[in-house]
């Protein structure tokens, strides 16, 4: 039987879920910008699965506590919310060097900023 509470046991599948984000997130970067922003199948994958991801962690990052995000005052919670509802909701606008920046920088950047 567990000894925490289950708002925190869903707190650290959470935070396990960025974790496992942020390695999918490295994979697609590892293919390089030039392959993300390919006209070919190949960069229609690493953009679509980016796109994905980066919606992924938007949505966990809904998810945590309000409490959890108070003690991280520096993350851009809303913005990236923001982000996600762009991807989602105005697919037509998306930025393939901004989605590239996000998955190269943002991503691992939250996770740091979290200790993860």
């Amino acid at each position: 039987m567990s000894t925490t509470s289950p708002s925190t046991d869903r707190a650290e599948r959470r935070l396990a879920d960025l974790r496992r984000f942020g390695a999918e997130a490295a994979f697609i970067v590892s293919h390089g910008f030039d392959a993300y922003a390919a006209d070919s199948m190949e960069g229609a994958l690493l953009r679509n699965a980016g796109e994905h991801v980066l919606i992924k962690v938007a949505t966990v990052v809904e998810k945590l506590p309000q409490e959890y995000k108070e003690q991280f005052p520096d993350v851009d919670w809303v913005g990236i919310m923001r982000m996600r509802n762009l991807v989602a909701q105005h697919h037509d606008k998306v930025n393939d060097d901004l989605m590239f920046r996000a998955l190269e920088l943002r991503i691992p950047g939250l996770l740091t900023a979290l200790g993860l």
